[in-house]
Parts: structure tokens; sequence; C-alpha cells
């Protein structure tokens, strides 16, 4: 997959991408463990080194997974500071290519624009290297701030599934949110 010659697979104005490493797993952690009212009752990203060690195994070794960390070229937190992580799960190739987007912030970067930035960077790396056409979010309807994430970046409201996902002890309705290759200008990720 081609790099920027920062080592980013895509970059903007103030964040890259990057592929997930076993070697973040102390930052990620950290991180996750900050933002845990941030993410509570939406998101339970890994905060041990055993969880982060099997899920980027999963990110990392899964052909159906490809997993993204959203990283500050600039800041406070140090130039190449996690900022948050974007997931394609579920990921069908052949006459479907689309997958389904799971992402989160950590809360030093919340509500700066980092975010945005970072999944317009993985959807058009997604609809570029990557091949895809479609892709999926997920959210349930009371959270806010990923809805508003989704319908920034350009996804349209599709539906809604009642009792889709099952999080946090019980099987919770979700709003379908999506967006393909025709509805965003044809743009590279700027690589090397």
């Amino acid at each position: 997959m081609p790099h920027t010659a920062s080592g980013y697979l895509a970059e903007g104005s103030r964040v890259g991408i990057r592929h997930f490493t076993y070697e973040d797993g102390a930052e990620f952690t950290a991180r996750a463990r900050e933002s845990k009212d941030l993410h509570h009752p939406w998101l339970f990203p890994p905060d041990t080194a055993s969880a982060y060690t099997a899920y980027a195994g999963r990110l990392i070794e899964d052909p159906t997974k490809a997993g993204f960390l959203v990283c500050e070229k600039d800041g406070a937190q140090g130039a190449g500071a996690i900022a948050g992580y974007i997931n394609i799960n579920n990921i069908v190739e052949g006459g479907f290519q689309c997958g389904a987007l799971g992402y989160g912030a950590f809360a030093h970067a919340a509500g700066r624009g980092l975010m945005r930035e970072g999944l317009d960077l993985v959807v058009g790396y997604a609809f570029g290297p990557m091949r895809l056409h479609r892709l999926e979010i997920n959210a349930q309807p009371q959270n806010a701030a990923s809805i508003a994430l989704a319908r920034a970046c350009g996804f349209r409201l599709e539906g809604f599934s009642p009792k889709m996902i099952f999080i946090d002890g019980d099987w919770r309705d979700h709003e379908r949110w999506a967006i393909t290759a025709e509805d965003v200008p044809r743009r590279e990720p700027r690589v090397g």
C-alpha cells in the first residue's frame, strides 16, 4: 500500500492515517482509559495490553478488517500522537466492495475536527487504493457526535434498524448511514 514520505497512508493538513501496529498498545490503551467517560455507553476500546494485542491482531491479520489510527501531525500531545481510530469491518469483496465503519476519538482530540479530517482520509483511501465502493456507519440514534461526524463527511441516512447490535449488555437500535464512491469527488490520498 502506498505511503507518504512521513509514513502515513494518507495525510491532510492536521492529521495522517496509518495502520495499527502492536507497538501502539501502550499509547492506545492509555488514551482509551483517559477517554472512558467520553466513550461510554457507545464504545469500549481495549484499555489493557492483552485486550489491545487481541484487538490489533484482528485488525492486522484479518483480511475482512482494516484498522486506521488518526494521528496528529503536530499538536500539544506531540507529533504523531494518536487522536482516534477508524476501522473498516466486515469488508466484502466481489459484487459488494463494501465495509462497515466504526470509529472513536480520544478525549484530548474530541471536538477539534481531527476525526472529520481523518474520516475524510479513510474514505478517500477506501475508495482509492482499497477499491471499495460503499462504506456504512451504524450509529445509535442518541450518539449525536457520531451522527454529526457521519453527516459532516457526506454520509446519507438510509434507514433505521431496531435492536441491530449488542452493545453494553443489550441489543441497541441504530441508524444506518452510507456513502458510495460516486458520492465524493474522485480524490486519491496524498501519497509519496
